[in-house]
């Protein structure tokens, strides 16, 4: 048995059209828009009657795919909560970055909530943490050449 990558990351979102929108300002491309419903979502899913919407962005070399997944039925009646880097449980998405002082720039204009200014972790990297869509937390690492 042999582990070859880590396929994806799937992001549960209730607006699925502003999640999207945020991801491809960021820099991401649409790899694949779909829908799943029926026994197969069901039965993967451990749900039932589930209906679902997903759109799939990476970069165009595969390296960063992102699946964000609107649920239509069942829904989660319960709104998002916004975790901090420290709650338990799958905290941040990290992305690797060119000129992470710009784009923090371009985030904070957009009004991306920027929870930790840029910090230099030894000569190795810059990095800044930021909130995305419904709570999601960002890390941005730039390696320092």
């Amino acid at each position: 048995m042999k582990i070859h990558r880590i396929d994806h990351v799937g992001v549960i979102v209730n607006d699925l059209a502003a999640a999207k929108e945020f991801f491809l300002d960021f820099g991401l491309e649409v790899q694949g828009e779909w829908e799943m419903e029926g026994d197969l979502m069901d039965r993967m899913s451990g749900l039932n009657d589930v209906k679902v919407a997903c759109v799939g962005l990476g970069k165009p070399d595969g390296q960063a795919w992102i699946e964000l997944i609107k649920f239509y039925s069942p829904s989660d009646e319960k709104e998002s909560q916004q975790p901090l880097a420290n709650t338990p449980g799958i905290r941040h998405i990290a992305f690797a970055v060119e000129d992470i002082e710009a784009l923090v720039a371009k985030l904070k204009k957009k009004g991306t909530e920027i929870f930790s200014e840029i910090q230099q972790y030894e000569d190795s990297y810059k990095l800044c943490y930021c909130r995305g869509p419904e709570g999601i937390i960002l890390e941005l690492a730039e390696k320092i050449k």
